[in-house]
């Protein structure tokens, strides 16, 4: 499958380059419901697999804008380690188990099974 939008060159520079954020937020956007990604492997995606962490500060500007499910990205194990980022410490798992994905002690139980991978999905 095609990506709908079209990718540009990613430089990561470690600053907050617009241009990846925006990029960032649109394979976010296209995380189904039900469904989570992790910051690497939309890295890995945008072809900056080092960029983990700018995927990361992406998701963390995005909490303000309603119409980027920054609650389906989460660590490389299924962990929320973006929680604390949310407007209460609960509110990731809170959006989260209204898409019937469980979690238990910040780890969603059936990883495996939940993980949305872009290059696979989107390619």
């Amino acid at each position: 499958m095609k990506t709908p939008f079209s990718l540009k060159t990613v430089l990561p520079s470690g600053a907050r380059d617009a241009s990846f954020f925006e990029q960032v937020f649109e394979v976010v956007k296209l995380i189904p419901k039900g469904r989570v990604s992790s910051y690497g492997a939309i890295a890995f995606f945008l072809g900056a697999k080092m960029s983990a962490r700018m995927v990361g500060w992406a998701m963390n500007a995005a909490h303000k804008m309603p119409n980027i499910p920054a609650h389906r990205v989460v660590n490389r194990n299924g962990m929320l380690s973006g929680k604390m980022h949310f407007a209460t410490p609960t509110r990731m798992e809170e959006l989260l188990a209204k898409e019937k994905i469980k979690v238990v002690d910040d780890q969603i139980i059936d990883f495996e099974k939940k993980f949305w991978d872009p290059t696979k999905e989107l390619s």
